[in-house]
């Protein structure tokens, strides 16, 4: 397929600090008459999407494996990557090989030999503890100023409390719509479960088997109410799922979630924090926590060692699955429990993984509370002063984000204007090219989102040696952590600033109208829904590099 080039080389649009050259554009790829992939994508060719190249295969991945092929030659220069994140798990078979090791510790032996105020931090640190549960951030809002607020209305509260009392009623009253929510889904779905397990008891003993398929359901015989009600229901369930056994374990794990987040999420009683001994609103109380970087459940820390797997899982070693980034060595910070993370300990791993040598960090978290920002926006604009990069989720609530949502960590103050000049925040893209190519859970936004990479369906690292597909924006993340690791280790004479630039400059547009928001009901070309207008695209940002090096 030919390319067609809509543009000749041009300037790029800023000089760094330093006052060098000002980095060079390239020739950008029109991709609007692109023929739409219509054959679904192949197991092996599924795992492998955000590889892809657009221009070859119709499929919007990042040209991963054709940089490689093309551009990549010798050996780049060591960069430490930090994943903030649940955990990984570091005896992971694709994993263990590309850990960061801290040169400046004896590991096991009880003492802080590099004097940073971590004994046997090996491989990173551990601010959770022994924490997994967590309250979201509204929840631990409700509980802190409840005895204060609580049956009071604004004209009863002193002028100097009113920003607080109304940041309680917002979350108190978020936190009672959807717990109520979240009890009614969950009551409704133990009476769905109900019906299908009596359903299928009474199909079992008929069928004389427990894995049936949808055309023996239809052969059941209809002559009572009850058999009518069975037969409907199986006959429903088994599009969602090959068997009803299947189907039956999948209602259990969501009913297992439901009660999870309703005993723990929504608990505005817990006392989870209590355990690691500091205080949570003093910023300077700063050590605590261990070096056990998995945590205690290696299960908890599926969504970390998945995110990790995407950037820099071992490359060509013949098992599970290559890592965009080669030339990396991943640093473990777990500051994010099954909850909302807290603000004190996502500044102090910013802070951790800065100090310690990270020139890249993956922060695929977030929330929509938060009660002390200005210490993770301190530190936000401390691995700015250190040239250190972010890559960030934009979230995945299916909204625009600048319509006045503030999704925390975030680098605007005003919703508007960047404070600082290291971050990029990184929505979710689709593998199908066309109307649906941003993943309908993704947030976008013209101001507060960057750029666009594959977030669904990604097959990367999972704990035991396992590898699973998940998505979210909390995987497009990563696959721009990797790109960013790769300019830095070939280009280390760009600052974090203008590696960011690279990204969103070099990546491929379209003008094709997409779907965004709950349900699709927002239709926008895609170059509308985010500051760059792009995807990023590996590729192009190598040959960007190259000619502004």
């Amino acid at each position: 397929m030919k390319k067609v080039f809509i543009a000749a080389f041009s300037a790029a649009l800023f000089l760094n600090a330093c006052g060098t050259a000002p980095l060079i554009s390239i020739p950008e790829e029109n991709v609007d008459k692109l023929p739409l992939k219509i054959s679904e994508l192949e197991e092996d060719q599924l795992k492998a999407w955000p590889t892809l190249d657009i221009m070859q295969d119709t499929v919007p991945g990042m040209s991963v494996e054709k940089t490689y092929a093309e551009l990549i030659k010798g050996t780049g220069a060591s960069v430490i990557v930090a994943v903030v994140d649940s955990g990984i798990d570091i005896e992971h078979e694709d994993l263990k090989n590309v850990l960061w090791t801290n040169p400046g510790e004896i590991a096991g032996n009880g003492i802080d030999d590099d004097n940073n105020g971590f004994i046997d931090d090996v491989h990173g640190w551990n601010f959770l503890g022994d924490i997994v549960q967590e309250q979201l951030e509204k929840s631990r809002i409700v509980q802190k100023y409840n005895a204060q607020f609580s049956g009071k209305t604004l004209d009863q509260v002193p002028a100097a409390q009113k920003d607080l009392f109304n940041l309680y009623t917002e979350a108190k009253n978020q936190v009672d719509t959807e717990r109520d929510e979240l009890i009614q889904q969950k009551t409704q779905y133990d009476g769905l479960l109900a019906a299908v397990k009596t359903a299928h008891t009474a199909a079992t003993e008929k069928l004389g088997k427990e894995d049936y398929t949808a055309e023996e359901v239809a052969t059941l015989p209809e002559t009572t109410a009850m058999e009518e009600r069975n037969k409907g229901v199986l006959t429903q369930m088994l599009t969602y799922a090959e068997t009803i056994p299947e189907f039956v374990e999948m209602l259990t794990e969501q009913l297992e979630s439901m009660t999870d987040r309703l005993n723990n999420n929504y608990n505005i009683e817990g006392d989870y924090r209590s355990v690691l001994g500091d205080n949570p609103d003093d910023i300077k109380d700063a050590v605590y926590g261990n070096n056990n970087v998995t945590g205690p459940d290696p299960d908890a820390a599926l969504h970390g060692t998945h995110v990790a797997g995407i950037i820099a899982a071992e490359r060509n070693n013949g098992i599970g699955m290559n890592g965009v980034a080669n030339n990396v060595k991943i640093m473990t910070i777990r500051a994010v429990p099954d909850g909302d993370e807290r603000d004190k300990d996502i500044a102090l791993a910013l802070r951790y993984a800065v100090d310690n040598g990270a020139k890249v960090i993956n922060t695929s978290f977030g929330k929509y509370f938060a009660t002390n920002p200005e210490w993770v926006y301190d530190a936000i604009k401390y691995a700015a002063k250190k040239d250190v990069l972010i890559v960030n989720a934009a979230g995945n609530e299916s909204i625009d984000l600048d319509s006045g949502d503030t999704v925390y960590p975030n680098d605007q103050l005003d919703n508007t204007t960047e404070f600082a000049d290291n971050v990029i925040t990184v929505g979710a893209l689709n593998y199908k090219y066309g109307g649906k190519l941003i993943a309908s859970f993704s947030n976008y936004g013209k101001s507060n989102v960057d750029v666009f990479a594959p977030g669904v369906q990604i097959w990367s690292t999972t704990p035991d040696n396992s590898y699973q597909f998940l998505q979210g924006t909390s995987m497009a993340s990563p696959e721009v952590a990797g790109v960013a690791a790769m300019l830095r280790s070939y280009y280390p004479q760009f600052s974090a600033a203008q590696i960011k630039q690279i990204i969103l400059q070099s990546g491929i547009s379209t003008n094709i109208q997409v779907s965004a928001g709950e349900g699709g009901e927002t239709v926008k070309p895609f170059n509308a829904l985010s500051k760059s207008g792009k995807m990023v695209n590996m590729y192009n940002a190598f040959k960007m590099a190259e000619l502004s090096k």
